[in-house]
């Protein structure tokens, strides 16, 4: 998906300044809205549930001595309440999905998400200690991020941006993007770079100490 330059006080679309010199961008996207809605806000399995209700509805308020349209009017109630809710949950993933754009460059990865309130999460890749793959079909997947150290991003900050269910420790999570073996294997070469670079620099020789990734990390 190409990236559209919405939010005029960015340097460039997805990065809230400019890049410094000897950064450049690798690589650009915004989630599937389609995928986020069935993923992030559910809306597969609340259409089951809203439908399961429907019948339970009919099995237990049926009234047979009453007309067709009475006991039509009370379904036609719940059933567009349904709909409302579901329309809903869809527009706000298609929004969440137009005002997210992730970035990769060959030093971090940059997360521009919000729909009212627009947050830009910097990520080196010298802070990333994994990331676990996730694909889907079609050539969808997740990425998942595991940081290094105490700090920590919170995770309402980041949903539905987030690694399910991990919220002790919440990971940053590249949602629903396209392509996904491609730029998987791209960031795992940034990454290695970028260690490559920390470790023959003055300081990491002086002090010698290890920045190494497990070999597994990228692993799906």
């Amino acid at each position: 998906m190409k990236p559209h330059h919405e939010h005029e006080f960015e340097a460039a679309p997805g990065l809230p300044e400019a890049l410094p010199a000897g950064e450049h961008i690798l690589w650009q996207g915004s989630p599937d809205w389609k995928r986020l809605a069935v993923d992030a806000f559910h809306v597969k399995r609340l259409s089951i549930y809203f439908a399961a209700m429907l019948l339970l509805q009919v099995v237990l308020s049926w009234d047979a001595s009453a007309s067709l349209l009475f006991n039509l009017g009370a379904l036609t109630i719940s059933g567009s309440l349904a709909l409302i809710a579901l329309a809903l949950l869809a527009l706000t993933a298609k929004l969440s999905a137009s005002t997210t754009l992730y970035t990769i460059t060959n030093k971090r990865i940059v997360m521009r998400i919000g729909i009212v309130l627009t947050l830009s999460f910097n990520l080196p890749l010298r802070w990333i200690q994994a990331a676990q793959i996730k694909p889907q079909t079609d050539g969808f997947g997740d990425i998942a991020l595991e940081l290094k150290g105490e700090d920590r991003i919170a995770y309402l900050h980041l949903w539905p941006h987030a690694r399910p269910w991990y919220i002790n420790q919440p990971q940053p999570l590249l949602r629903n993007i396209a392509d996904i073996e491609n730029v998987s294997q791209l960031l795992h070469k940034a990454w290695l770079e970028r260690q490559h670079e920390i470790e023959n620099s003055p300081v990491a020789r002086e002090t010698r100490i290890p920045v190494r990734m497990p070999a597994t990390a990228f692993a799906q």
